[in-house]
């Protein structure tokens, strides 16, 4: 177990644990972020979105791999809704005064993993703060409300972070092959959704979702996003995206 302080943000805490997997190791890995995330009851933003995230091997280079935050989504979600023009799905966001909202122009804050209170939102808001006393608590690093907020500049990031490693055939010689009967019953569950929308375990969708960019080459944007993203571009002087298609 090692922590880490005076960091900023760490990419994807997927491609830690993704390292010590790789090694037949089980990694996770988590860090602590601005603070954008309502505590249950709050007006106020005080934790991030401190995602979590556990790989494990299974046989045959079959993997469970939860990589997630511990908000009930990302703030890039509410910048892509509200691109879109879209209402925001409930269990989302809140607005400046601590009220949910669907309005992607109004949000002030992120509601925790589960959303209000009614819908255990209580339980993202407990996973949010493990997760900082882990990382910036343990570490000595910052954390809560002592981060800078997201896109303030006024001081050092200073966040925390914390990776575990472990392996597992020091508890048992057959984890592996265990590991696949689950991750293999759970997939062979009859869906109430049908047979096109299979049951999934951790790291399906994103698996599927690398294995459709590679046979196209690259990777798909809203056209919206890639507009922003080349209105950057101008306002940087930077070469502008070139769609492929």
């Amino acid at each position: 177990m090692v922590t880490v302080r005076g960091s900023n943000h760490f990419g994807m805490a997927g491609h830690y644990s993704l390292r010590a997997m790789e090694h037949g190791l089980i990694g996770m890995s988590f860090t602590n972020t601005s603070p954008v995330l309502n505590p249950t009851r709050s007006k106020d933003q005080v934790l991030g979105t401190n995602p979590i995230c556990m790989a494990a091997p299974g046989k045959d280079g079959d993997n469970f791999v939860l990589d997630m935050a511990t908000s009930s989504v990302a703030l890039g979600k509410i910048e892509i809704q509200e691109r879109r023009n879209r209402p925001l799905p409930p269990g989302w966001a809140v607005d400046a005064d601590g009220k949910e909202t669907y309005d992607p122009k109004k949000v002030k804050g992120l509601l925790p993993l589960g959303g209000t209170e009614e819908s255990s939102g209580y339980k993202g808001y407990g996973l949010s703060m493990m997760v900082d006393v882990l990382t910036g608590i343990l570490s000595g690093g910052s954390f809560g409300p002592h981060i800078r907020f997201w896109k303030g500049a006024s001081r050092v990031a200073n966040l925390g972070h914390c990776f575990i490693v472990f392996d597992p055939k020091a508890f048992t010689d057959d984890f592996e092959d265990r590991m696949s009967e689950l991750i293999d019953y759970c997939r062979q569950l009859e869906s109430v959704e049908g047979p096109d929308k299979p049951v999934l375990v951790a790291g399906d969708r994103a698996r599927k979702h690398m294995e459709m960019c590679d046979k196209l080459g690259g990777i798909p944007y809203h056209p919206k996003q890639v507009d922003f993203m080349n209105e950057m571009a101008k306002k940087f002087n930077i070469t502008p995206i070139k769609p492929l298609a």
